[in-house]
């Protein structure tokens, strides 16, 4: 046999291993489908036993304490099938292989989330059956109970990575807890009303450290106040390292938390904005002006914090909306339209290039997800390109509609020149104003053979003017001659006060 194939059999996982360590094994689903009918069964007959007495009661604290040894004895082989890292990579002598085993498995053993496992068989010990409601900790280890995530998974990994940082500040915490409960024990104990104990002395030290002070055990003597004071001033310099540790640890995970709260909502039939930065503030109050949209919940999405200014009804999701595992943050599944807008702070070239990797990401992910297909209609994909050469990429890319910005601002502005008036017209037009350009269903009974009686006939029923018409694949034809064929119409362009005609299906 190889040296390439004697590593891969000694480092290969037993099956014992995969079924305590492997979530994508068979075994390993098993394992925890049975720990978890124990901690379920074991909390029914804990919410039954102060109802029953007797024999009956003696029962079940029999059963709850055989389902607790079960509980205990999985704890048991996940720790004695723990396989520490360091082994994995480096081969030890047998002594230090046997240090390296145990202290990992200590340590293994001693993370939050197999902690509550500890604490929670310790209850077998009838001086500790207290602990009984700590199996409730259990739930936490769930991921059934968080659709999107579990945010304790978050917080216990935030303790796991500053763990050097907790474990000084409760070294400095025990020692100031056995100089100043050891110390008045010294200078007390002999006195009528000092303490008795020294651990009197550990416990009063330690509420007057946290500045809780139950006043139950106080010095007596000059000298124990000297101490108490000592003590007191040393609490608060402890209490403010703390303060500084959890925010530190915590920060993060919260915000990861924070992050996800859109994601956990159930909102849906909302606008994404994709892009949005500070300089954009003009197109918040076009979504106000655009009376089709007034009442429509606007999410913007960026990759960079909340800028100032935004309404605070408006939602922000920071996010990097060109990776597929950061769309499911603003629920784009659901969303009925996504506006993906152009940088300004960047050429229109590398503007032009993250949008068009923002529409290939979403037309990716929306054709993975189920649900896309569940949808009564696709969600409605507008782009806006900065530069016309990159316009078709754009609907390779997946866009539906491609918006030239520059290209028909400028057009706007040159052909002003040459027929002055029609700039203002048509700024008037394409924004919210006195008579606006709609896209509608065509009526049932309404001639459509060529483009002239389809225009008089809505022009006469509705007053309204059509000014092109939307075939099946989704062209639109403006503008054409009265005795052009409309063939297969899929709604019309038209020019009016407010949306008359029905919206396309």
């Amino acid at each position: 046999m190889s040296s390439a194939s004697k590593t891969t059999t000694a480092h290969a996982p037993s099956a014992l291993h995969r079924a305590f360590h492997d979530p994508s094994a068979r075994s390993y689903r098993v394992v925890e489908g049975v720990v978890w009918a124990l901690v379920l069964l074991s909390l029914v007959l804990l919410a039954i036993e102060p109802m029953l007495e007797g024999a009956t009661l003696r029962a079940v604290l029999i059963a709850d304490q055989v389902l607790l040894a079960g509980i205990g004895v999985e704890l048991v082989l996940r720790v004695a099938t723990y396989t520490p890292p360091s082994l994995q990579v480096f081969a030890r002598p047998p002594a230090h292989a046997l240090r390296t085993h145990v202290l990992a498995r200590l340590g293994y053993l001693l993370h939050p989330l197999n902690l509550v496992d500890l604490l929670t068989i310790l209850a077998l010990h009838p001086g500790l059956r207290g602990l009984r409601l700590l199996r409730l900790l259990r739930l936490l280890r769930s991921e059934r109970l968080f659709r999107y995530g579990n945010p304790f998974k978050s917080l216990f990994h935030a303790f796991d990575q500053d763990r050097a940082l907790w474990l000084a500040a409760f070294t400095i915490l025990g020692v100031e807890t056995l100089l100043g409960g050891g110390s008045l024990y010294l200078v007390e104990h002999g006195h009528p009303d000092g303490i008795t104990s020294l651990g009197e002395g550990l416990w009063w030290s330690l509420v007057t450290i946290t500045t809780v002070g139950y006043g139950d055990v106080t010095p007596v003597t000059d000298l124990g106040r000297v101490i108490a004071g000592t003590l007191m001033v040393a609490g608060l310099f402890t209490l403010a390292l703390f303060a500084g540790i959890v925010g530190h640890s915590l920060l993060n995970a919260v915000l990861t938390i924070r992050e996800d709260q859109f994601r956990m909502s159930g909102r849906a039939n909302h606008v994404v904005v994709c892009g949005f930065e500070e300089g954009l503030e003009q197109l918040l109050r076009a979504f106000v002006e655009e009376r089709s949209l007034a009442n429509a919940e606007v999410v913007l999405f960026g990759p960079h914090e909340r800028p100032a200014g935004i309404a605070p009804e408006l939602a922000w999701v920071q996010g990097d909306p060109t990776k597929e595992s950061e769309l499911d943050k603003v629920r784009l599944v659901h969303a009925s339209a996504v506006l993906v807008v152009g940088s300004r702070k960047v050429t229109p070239q590398q503007a032009d290039a993250t949008t068009l990797l923002t529409l290939f990401t979403m037309r990716s992910y929306l054709a993975k997800n189920p649900l896309a297909d569940a949808r009564r209609r696709p969600v409605h994909v507008v782009a806006e390109i900065l530069d016309t050469e990159n316009a078709d990429h754009a609907r390779t890319a997946g866009a539906d509609e491609v918006i030239e910005s520059q290209r028909v601002g400028f057009a706007m502005l040159v052909h002003s020149l040459a027929f002055p008036g029609v700039g203002d017209a048509t700024a008037r037009i394409v924004s919210a104003g006195a008579s606006d350009l709609y896209l509608g269903a065509v009526p049932d009974g309404v001639a459509r053979q060529t483009f002239g009686e389809l225009a008089a006939a809505l022009r006469s029923a509705h007053g309204v003017l059509v000014v092109g018409w939307q075939d099946d694949s989704g062209r639109v034809h403006v503008n054409p001659k009265d005795d052009a064929a409309v063939g297969a119409c899929h709604a019309v362009v038209y020019l009016a006060e407010r949306p008359v005609l029905g919206v396309p299906s």
